[in-house]
């Protein structure tokens, strides 16, 4: 692509932009994002979006939003929501991501304003997940026209769920008529398959909650349940209720109240009070409790109680086995590392409570990786050494809200690491700018990744640069891949695109064994690990085969013609 051309598409746009010509700007705002040239379409934009072009606004919040300017992204989604349903529908997906309720303002605005079916279908799952559960699939299933097979798929799902708590409600009457305690225990058991759907649909959760509490009262068991349930989808402020569950259940007679109040208790990082449950459960024989107070022990070396608690599961069990042959290596090696440490958590978190941010890291990262705590519980302790700055704290403080399914905060972490020189975290940054097709942002987030001497950075950063066409710049990432990465699977994905590189730089002759090595291994290695659907990708993908082919066909060419030359000379 000639800078000429791109220069002379960007100016067509902003003409077009002035003119009100809205068909004609979309069409070289295409060229732009379509030929992955995000970095030059970006001035000219920004002038488009100053002579009031809609589609301009809209491209250029995305790109705002994928670089991590989210207030840009929202003030230009912001401007003309109100007459483009693109940008209702981006401005509401940003709210939502915010946790900002007026998102639904703008989802019902960009369906009724503007049809747009994103806008109908984000409208339906917000009625959802308000616990309006019967106007959902109704909502959805209004001004249905052809071509909107979109909508049935969450239609099917709201249904389902109204035919779950319908049966469970129908079997908990059933089971109070009769008074019967495992009746009602049983009749919860749907609503096991539905959690999975809470999270995204909090308004469900009040329904689901008169059930459990329903059946409560019949059951020890389901007492239990009711308490799980608590700690899996309410805040903090559920705990005293799910714990007083768990105890009026325990002091009924019900054995596997112990023990699932000792794993609460370890998820939420109160080992004192889980070893506390677990005794009392390991003691009357259950098997997990009995494993999780031998882990717990063993954590903190007390290794002739932890051995008596494994022994107590199965001296002949394979697991027990591997703990106790464990336990031996631990006691001859003597030294533990402190991060694994957990008799170092009480004066940690003493430390952490009056306001020392590596303390309360360090207590955070022992109880994550070692302590069994459930990472909700981990944030607040991670979180202060983020925010003063620690690159390694916020790359795992985004790790934390990755695995929360908090998506805007993950990658607001991850860039405050990256830009802070964490190399995991570039990687991170690359990979999302990447699945955004942005490109040319991906790449230069790979070069930062590369930084830290990794073989797969390194391919990653080679390989947007040779698809760029950036050869010169790929080929020694590349050729490091080449030469270290040894068995490696990318080393056959950076081989194709080093032998592209030199193939293009004319360094035909040296091209041949790195295209050859990726044509025998390609599809096993490279394509099997893409979408067969994903048409952008493959498009972009090399050809080491057809790249060989030629390589050879110019060299074979040289090489006759270096013989003719010799035999006339003779």
């Amino acid at each position: 692509m000639m800078q000429e051309d791109m220069q002379s598409r960007g100016e067509a746009l902003v003409a077009a932009a002035r003119a009100g010509d809205a068909k004609t700007a979309r069409r070289h705002t295409d060229f732009f994002v379509l030929g992955h040239r995000v970095d030059e379409g970006i001035p000219y934009w920004e002038q488009a979006v100053a002579a009031g072009d809609a589609f301009s606004h809209y491209t250029l919040a995305r790109y705002r939003k994928i670089r991590g300017d989210r207030p840009a992204a929202e003030a230009l989604y912001r401007a003309v929501a109100d007459r483009h349903s693109g940008c209702a529908y981006g401005l509401g997906v940003l709210l939502k991501e915010n946790g900002d309720p007026e998102a639904a303002e703008w989802f019902r605005r960009g369906w009724e304003d503007g049809r747009n079916l994103d806008c109908k279908i984000e409208f339906g799952k917000h009625l959802a997940a308000e616990g309006r559960l019967d106007e959902a699939p109704k909502f959805l299933m209004s001004d249905v026209e052809i071509g909107d097979i979109a909508v049935f798929r969450w239609v099917q799902l709201f249904e389902s769920i109204r035919e779950e708590f319908d049966r469970v409600g129908a079997d908990l009457d059933a089971a109070e008529a009769a008074g019967d305690g495992d009746a009602a225990a049983t009749a919860l058991r749907p609503l096991f398959d539905l959690e999975k759907h809470f999270r995204d649909y909090p308004g469900l959760t009040v329904e689901a909650a008169g059930y459990y509490r329903r059946a409560s009262a019949l059951s020890a068991s389901a007492r239990v349940d009711h308490a799980v349930f608590l700690t899996e989808t309410a805040d903090d402020a559920s705990w005293p209720e799910a714990r007083g569950l768990l105890i009026h259940a325990h002091e009924e007679g019900y054995d596997g109240a112990p023990y699932v109040l000792g794993v609460l208790h370890e998820q939420r990082g109160d080992l004192a009070d889980a070893e506390h449950w677990y005794g009392l459960a390991a003691g009357a024989g259950h098997p997990a409790a009995q494993w999780n107070l031998g882990i717990l022990c063993k954590r903190q070396r007390r290794y002739e109680e932890a051995e008596h608690w494994f022994r107590q599961v199965g001296e002949d069990d394979e697991d027990v086995v591997a703990q106790l042959e464990r336990i031996a290596a631990l006691r001859e090696e003597g030294a533990f590392a402190p991060g694994k440490d957990l008799r170092r958590l009480p004066a940690l978190r003493e430390r952490a409570e009056t306001g020392d941010v590596d303390a309360s890291y360090a207590y955070g990262n022992i109880l994550r990786d070692w302590a069994g705590t459930a990472d909700r519980h981990v944030v607040r302790w991670i979180e202060p050494a983020a925010l003063a700055g620690d690159p390694e704290a916020a790359y795992d403080l985004a790790e934390l809200y990755n695995s929360l399914r908090r998506p805007a905060l993950r990658d607001h972490w991850y860039r405050r690491s990256a830009e802070a020189g964490n190399h995991d975290a570039c990687n991170e940054m690359g990979w999302l700018s990447e699945f955004h097709r942005d490109y040319q942002e991906a790449e230069r987030w790979y070069v930062r990744a590369a930084a830290d001497g990794s073989s797969l950075n390194a391919m990653l950063a080679g390989k947007l640069k040779a698809q760029r066409g950036a050869y010169g710049e790929a080929e020694p990432l590349l050729r490091r891949v080449w030469e270290e990465s040894g068995d490696a699977a990318y080393r056959t994905e950076a081989a194709g695109y080093y032998g592209v590189a030199l193939h293009r730089l004319g360094r035909l002759a040296e091209a041949v064994e790195p295209l050859r090595a990726a044509a025998a291994k390609w599809d096993d290695d490279v394509r099997a690990r893409y979408s067969r659907d994903d048409l952008t990708v493959l498009a972009r993908m090399a050809d080491p085969g057809k790249e060989l082919a030629e390589v050879e066909a110019v060299l074979i060419g040289w090489a006759a013609g270096s013989s003719g030359t010799s035999g006339l000379r003779a």
